[in-house]
């Protein structure tokens, strides 16, 4: 029988394992708290979609939609397409949560996102016992949830004493440029970008602000499609798991 040490031990490596991920993510997390207090929304409402929504790219969708005055069904229908891909990641893990408590799978889903899945998938192929291998996931992605909240929260808090003048609307499109420039020299990740792009400048005047909605689903579409490039495909499947890190 696994002692309670073990499982605290598999906590504790869990979030180690963790630790390396936030270094992009919690900046991620400070630019978007300083969208949501810069944004025409609730202040409250801004910080919650962390929270509720807990995927960076459709809560900066959700924001900047709200921000824009998009109908609450295309901002549901934007954030629905963006996290698509937690399905599949949600498949893969539906095997090793088999047969336990459904509190237990219900809060472990809850916290699936990418680093996560990374995190918990290497757990789970490593750790042939499965109590330990559900304390190393949660080690892993607990972090990742606290430091998310906590990353939004400074965000949003300092973002509402800092004035006009330095047009943070702008923050997010720049950070966006920035996470999106290095995987250019990805061919599938190139075509997606550029679909997104394009569709996105030639969308701007869709009703509804259909445009955000329109340029995922064609930015989505046009990466699943893309031919996989051997050269730049690597030999570890976490590698190829993790490519898009939220």
């Amino acid at each position: 029988m696994t002692s309670l040490l073990a499982y605290r031990r598999d906590i504790a490596a869990g979030a180690r394992a963790m630790a390396p991920w936030l270094v992009g993510i919690v900046p991620f997390g400070l630019v978007i708290g300083l969208s949501a207090a810069q944004a025409d929304v609730p202040k409250l409402a801004g910080w919650l979609t962390g929270p509720l929504i807990y995927a960076g790219s459709s809560q900066v969708a959700t924001i900047g939609m709200l921000d824009a005055g998009a109908a609450p069904v295309v901002v549901v229908a934007a954030a629905l397409i963006i996290n698509i891909r937690l399905i599949l990641y949600s498949a893969t893990m539906a095997r090793h949560w088999r047969g336990i408590p459904w509190w237990w799978r219900f809060v472990a889903a809850y916290l699936l996102i990418d680093p996560s899945f990374a995190v918990g998938l290497e757990g789970y192929g490593r750790l042939v016992d499965r109590g330990r291998a559900h304390a190393h996931y949660l080690g892993g992605a607990v972090l990742l949830w606290a430091s998310w909240l906590a990353a939004i929260g400074v965000g949003a808090t300092v973002g509402v004493g800092l004035p006009a003048w330095l047009h943070l609307e702008f923050v997010i499109p720049l950070f966006l440029v920035g996470e999106a420039v290095p995987k250019l020299a990805n061919p599938a990740l190139r075509r997606a970008i550029f679909a997104a792009a394009g569709v996105a400048l030639l969308a701007l005047s869709a009703p509804l602000h259909l445009g955000t909605a329109l340029a995922i689903a064609a930015g989505i579409t046009a990466g699943l499609t893309a031919r996989p490039d051997a050269s730049a495909q690597s030999t570890h499947p976490l590698q190829r798991t993790t490519e898009a890190r939220r």
